[in-house]
């Protein structure tokens, strides 16, 4: 094998390779060999047939599987002895397109390596934590809304009009076309007039009727409706309205606290401490670490792959293109151009990328089972009853389990930074917090 340096600008490498004739007729005995003793030819018993045969008979079949056993082979030889690592798949191509059995392989060979990543001082890098601590008033508008949630119902005033919030209950019996269909009907069914629980339109036909109300409300199913029969057709619905309630929020008090599975409201309002509490220190974390990586983005110089960067930039705009197009699920559009704007934040992922990359391989860090684990449940949860498929889909699909592996080895690199990093502790209120939070979206 011939390896010649014939490309060598920035991270940018091309070579020619020679696979002589010799090699490769080498690789086609080697692979005669190996099939050897499972052949069977008429009047030969089975791994007897001599190798003149075998190789009239198999050797034009096995010659392109050798040509590129022997190109691949080159190629790894030759990476393990440069020690480049490609940022992308090489890309190959044989140049004597006039080539015949006998004649050596001519292979071009082009690629980008990956760069070498310079050490950054992380001790050198200052950032501020902020650090809230959950108030009274806090804690208070906790409970009022766990208390909205366990809320009761009680009759309004007589003759009192249903309003939106309210519940009403009602008799109720539906009607297309004249007749009464199947599931259309219920007695003392209470409903909450603006849960968006029934087919669009019924709820608001509702509003302002008082006990004793009798009222036609006529309302169309939706074209996606789930029972064809009824898809895209009017109907009438015939309710009786036999109360009209208000909501009553529940009392904040033991009752309450056991409701949720405290012991008592002392121990629901450390509990809801607790969560709150955690809630802020995992958004304060989110704030200090945008900030160490604007700050490692500031302090990390080196080349990158303009292929990295291209295809980073090409898939931003292809999704900020879906977010932007929502109704557009498929990917029959037309070509995306990318922008400055997306080549710009593809720059930064990358460099940091390789950045986080680089310092979890130096320090040894690694996604354990558990962890792994860990985030298979958590995306299981998703698919309530479908548990078992999921699992089936992770364990055959290395490519999605390394899209769970990559945050979270992402976040131990950047708690090991933090681990080095000079951070300050800086006590704030919950709207400084929430600021910072809104100005990570902003950005």
């Amino acid at each position: 094998m011939q390896v010649t340096e014939t490309l060598n600008e920035g991270l940018k490498r091309g070579y020619a390779i020679i696979v002589t004739a010799g090699e490769l007729d080498a690789k086609v005995n080697e692979k005669l060999i190996e099939a050897q003793p499972e052949i069977e030819m008429k009047g030969f018993r089975k791994g007897k047939v001599p190798m003149a045969l075998l190789r009239k008979q198999y050797g034009q079949r096995l010659l392109g599987e050798a040509m590129q056993d022997a190109i691949d082979g080159a190629l790894n030889s030759h990476l393990e002895t440069s020690g480049h690592r490609p940022a992308a798949q090489p890309q190959m191509k044989m140049t004597n397109e006039d080539w015949k059995e006998g004649d050596d392989v001519h292979v071009e060979v082009v690629y980008e390596t990956l760069p070498d990543v310079p050490d950054v001082d992380f001790k050198k890098i200052k950032l501020e934590r902020m650090v809230v601590k959950a108030d009274e008033a806090s804690v208070t508008e906790a409970l009022e809304n766990l208390a909205k949630t366990a809320q009761n119902f009680e009759d309004r005033k007589k003759g009192s009009k249903a309003k939106d919030g309210d519940q009403v209950v009602i008799d109720f019996v539906g009607k297309v076309d004249g007749e009464a269909f199947e599931g259309g009907s219920a007695e003392d069914y209470p409903l909450v007039l603006g849960s968006n629980s029934f087919i669009p339109g019924f709820e608001a036909g509702l509003v302002g009727v008082k006990a004793g109300d009798e009222k036609d409300v006529d309302v169309t199913f939706p074209e996606n409706y789930g029972a064809e029969n009824l898809a895209g057709k009017a109907a009438v619905f015939t309710c009786t309205v036999k109360a009209v309630k208000e909501p009553k929020a529940a009392e904040i008090n033991d009752d309450l606290a056991k409701q949720f599975g405290a012991e008592d409201l002392a121990a629901l309002k450390g509990q809801i401490s607790e969560r709150l509490e955690g809630e802020y220190t995992g958004a304060a974390r989110a704030v200090a670490k945008r900030a160490l990586l604007d700050a490692l983005d500031k302090a990390a110089k080196f080349d990158l792959p303009a292929s990295l960067v291209d295809a980073e930039a090409s898939q931003i705009a292809h999704q900020l293109w879906h977010e932007e197009n929502p109704d557009h699920h498929g990917h029959d559009h037309g070509a995306i151009e990318t922008t400055d704007e997306h080549k710009k934040l593809a720059v930064r992922r990358v460099k940091l990328g390789l950045l986080l990359a680089d310092v979890g391989q130096k320090a040894d860090i690694k996604v354990t089972d558990a962890e792994l684990t860990q985030a298979v449940m958590n995306q299981a949860r998703q698919y309530p009853g479908q548990e078992r498929e999921f699992f089936d889909f992770v364990q055959k699909n290395a490519q999605f389990r390394q899209q769970l592996q990559a945050p979270i080895f992402e976040d131990k690199v950047v708690d090991h930074i933090f681990a080095e990093a000079k951070v300050t502790e800086k006590e704030v209120d919950k709207d400084a917090l929430q600021k910072a939070v809104e100005a990570l979206d902003e950005e």
